[in-house]
């Protein structure tokens, strides 16, 4: 039964931090929100009206405890987990906007890839198998270094950049451990310029298309700065032309994706991942930053049935920096506290300071996406200026963590 339920409810499927907009966004126009999330701690709970916690995974449990809910739509952010069962609960419902089912191959490395050869997008040697043996005696014959990961992973787990055959054994090993369906992809890594591209679709072309630069924490491929990129109107166009072939590929006609690309010194950009839904790491932030755009309004809009292309026209043309928090530390952590927030939030040109972790929180080391512990945004007339005030805020704000000894 659905009387426990708020009705004509959006339903969001997970609750993490980088689902908090949602909530604030659905809570701004006075939607009921129904939370679905394993973790009682999750930190977005409090920001909804109702809360399910069942795993985003388990559809049917999801279905089974809402019953015969009448939801107005369903939604969900930057989570891979959750988008079998937006399509599926869409159907269910029958909400106006159903989550492609062919949206799910961007989840599969190894199908992407196929995709992407499909619209003659230039590609790289790899090789993927749910056999450990197999993907290590593949392997050895691409051109090294390599970059092993799990197939169907996410947020920079599980993965390892290699230099020589005899490192594989173990970097497939890692990367098993990390996939829910034991699968591991090889690939060569590409040389070149790490762009990360934003799109929202309308009827099956670009309605905004950004692209950024990406900087790694040293060693990783765990991403640490977004800046709004400086591109020739020509490489921008070409870009978001393949990004627009991959999203109809993909059968995402309408709604977010975003891309991860290497631009090489050819000219020629290799995409290497696709999620076709909203982007994560503080994305959001950046672009309102940058260009005055919301794609959260717009994402809960294109779930209700609304118009949703109001929401994604410019409003400026400044340029945009994002940096993450993570821990200092090789090691786990308990957070004491916070230093230099207030000024770092009265730094001009500083946009956004989110903290993730409060004082008496574990902190991981920032080898995951997933363990970063803030961020901040800056935006200015220039690159340059938005770098400034990223820089100074960066050095005013830090985390006091106190390391974890184990005792016996």
């Amino acid at each position: 039964m659905s009387e426990h339920w708020p009705q004509d409810a959006l339903i969001v499927l997970g609750a993490s931090e980088e689902q908090v907009p949602l909530y604030q966004e659905a809570r701004r126009r006075g939607i009921p929100t129904i939370a679905v999330d394993m973790r009682p701690d999750a930190p977005a709970l409090p920001f909804a009206d109702a809360a399910l916690k069942v795993s985003t995974r388990n559809t049917d449990a999801i279905a089974d405890a809402l019953g015969d809910a009448c939801p107005a739509g369903i939604v969900c952010g930057a989570s891979d987990a959750a988008l079998a069962s937006w399509h599926a609960l869409s159907l269910r419902y029958g909400t106006t906007y159903v989550y492609p089912k062919s949206a799910l191959a961007a989840g599969d490395k190894a199908a992407f890839h196929a995709i992407a050869a499909s619209c003659g997008i230039t590609g790289y040697g790899w090789t993927a198998s749910g056999n450990p043996d197999e993907v290590v005696a593949e392997a050895a014959g691409l051109r090294f270094p390599l970059v092993i990961k799990p197939a169907d992973g996410s947020g920079s787990k599980g993965v390892t950049r290699i230099t020589r055959p005899d490192d594989l054994p173990a970097a497939v090993a890692y990367a098993r451990s990390y996939s829910a369906s034991q699968t591991v992809i090889a690939e060569e890594f590409v040389q070149g310029r790490p762009l990360a591209i934003e799109v929202f679709m309308r009827d099956g072309r670009a309605l905004m298309t950004c692209v950024k630069n990406k900087e790694f924490v040293d060693g990783s491929f765990v991403v640490r700065r977004l800046r709004t990129a400086q591109l020739s109107s020509a490489t921008h166009d070409q870009l978001e032309a393949t990004v627009e072939r991959l999203c109809r590929a993909l059968g995402l006609v309408n709604g977010p994706a975003n891309f991860d690309v290497v631009l090489g010194t050819d000219g020629q950009e290799r995409v290497i991942e696709a999620n076709a839904r909203l982007g994560g790491d503080g994305v959001p932030r950046l672009l309102a930053a940058a260009y005055g755009v919301d794609v959260v309004r717009a994402l809960i809009a294109l779930a209700l049935g609304e118009p949703f292309g109001g929401h994604l026209v410019p409003t400026r043309a400044a340029h945009a920096a994002l940096e993450l928090i993570g821990s200092p530390l090789v090691a786990e952590g308990e957070l004491v506290t916070w230093e230099g927030v207030t000024e770092a939030r009265n730094t001009p040109g500083i946009t956004d300071v989110e903290l993730y972790a409060k004082p008496g929180d574990l902190v991981r080391p920032h080898d995951q996406s997933g363990h970063k512990i803030g961020l901040l945004v800056a935006a200015g007339p220039s690159v340059a200026d938005a770098s400034a005030a990223l820089k100074t805020a960066s050095a005013l704000i830090r985390p006091i963590i106190r390391p974890i000894t184990e005792t016996k």
